[in-house]
């Protein structure tokens, strides 16, 4: 008995020993970021970004692998089920990490368990924006049109962030658009400037520049305060002389739940440096990105309260889960 008791300990000491050994080696192989949007989202460019001056610190390459598709969800699921051993990583959303599981029936992983908390990247508002063949100057004319033709207006959505921040928009307002689904932002802007659709709500990096070219007019910011970036367009409240409007889309690190907290602590680091980086920042100063660097536990509960308040506005918004 006596034999089998010091066995176990010996082996349950062998196993520390090993797993400690392999988070200080970590990493010693390249690491796959899963972007879970198309090439070109802010999502993407995000993740690039933050991937390029990470592996800097981490002495390894960290590979972009860009998995689109159900707002996100294809690219979680595939995070979800990775080895928990640091070299699958997600580059998370307030779509793949706060608002799926309110827009979806059913997942194939738990948003709240599937994922352990790395670092918290950033957040930026959006811009609604429409072809400039539309006739509304502002969005007070845009409501106008839409209620004297229920339905007659369509807007592209391609993520989470674009179709709640619509859909809250036509509440509050008490109209009814026409959602036109698309599989990435930058298609659904593509279709914008082409005519295809006449309104879409997105990020900075995919709107700012075709509002700048004057290809798209922009109408509103979905953040309570007016964009630096855009001075001149102002928030939804102000348009509409509401209160309570306000939309911002965040981008977050994960890596499946079960890996090493040492490697957790390694990314942490890579990530904060990263966000603090004179590089980082002055990429996406122009896009009203604003880097928030903290621990592995502040994005835990952050999660906790986005997940609360994407519910809410999904509900409000009245989406019926898919």
């Amino acid at each position: 008995m006596r034999s089998a008791i010091r066995q176990l300990a010996l082996t349950a000491t062998a196993l520390l020993v090993s797993t400690a050994a392999l988070a200080q080696a970590y990493p010693d192989k390249p690491i796959k970021a899963v972007v879970p949007f198309a090439a070109g989202s802010a999502t993407d460019q995000i993740g690039r970004a933050f991937a390029q001056k990470m592996q800097e610190a981490l002495g390894q390459p960290i590979v972009i692998d860009n998995k689109p598709g159900v707002n996100g969800m294809l690219g979680a699921d595939a995070v979800a089920k990775a080895a928990p051993d640091g070299y699958t990583l997600l580059i998370g959303t307030n779509s793949t990490n706060a608002a799926l599981k309110s827009l979806m029936k059913q997942l194939p992983y738990d948003q709240d368990k599937a994922f352990a908390p790395v670092a918290y990247m950033g957040s930026v508002p959006l811009i609604i924006a429409v072809h400039p063949d539309v006739p509304a100057k502002n969005l007070k004319e845009l409501v106008g049109l839409a209620k004297a033709k229920p339905g007659s207006i369509n807007f592209a959505s391609a993520s989470t962030s674009q179709l709640v921040s619509t859909e809250m928009f036509a509440g509050m307002a008490g109209i009814e658009l026409t959602n036109v689904p698309y599989k990435s932002g930058p298609a659904a802007m593509t279709d914008l400037i082409g005519g295809v659709v006449q309104m879409f709500s997105a990020d900075f990096a995919v709107m700012l520049p075709q509002v700048k070219a004057g290809k798209v007019r922009g109408l509103a910011v979905t953040s309570t305060k007016r964009s630096p970036a855009v001075p001149d367009i102002p928030t939804v409240n102000e348009a509409l002389g509401t209160k309570d409007y306000e939309l911002i889309a965040y981008f977050a690190m994960y890596v499946p739940a079960g890996t090493p907290a040492d490697v957790i602590a390694k990314l942490n680091k890579a990530a904060n440096t990263a966000a603090n980086s004179k590089e980082v920042q002055d990429k996406f100063a122009g896009i009203g990105f604003a880097v928030e660097p903290g621990t592995p536990e502040d994005l835990a509960k952050r999660g906790v309260t986005e997940t609360a308040k994407w519910a809410k506005a999904i509900r409000d918004a009245k989406i019926e889960p898919q």
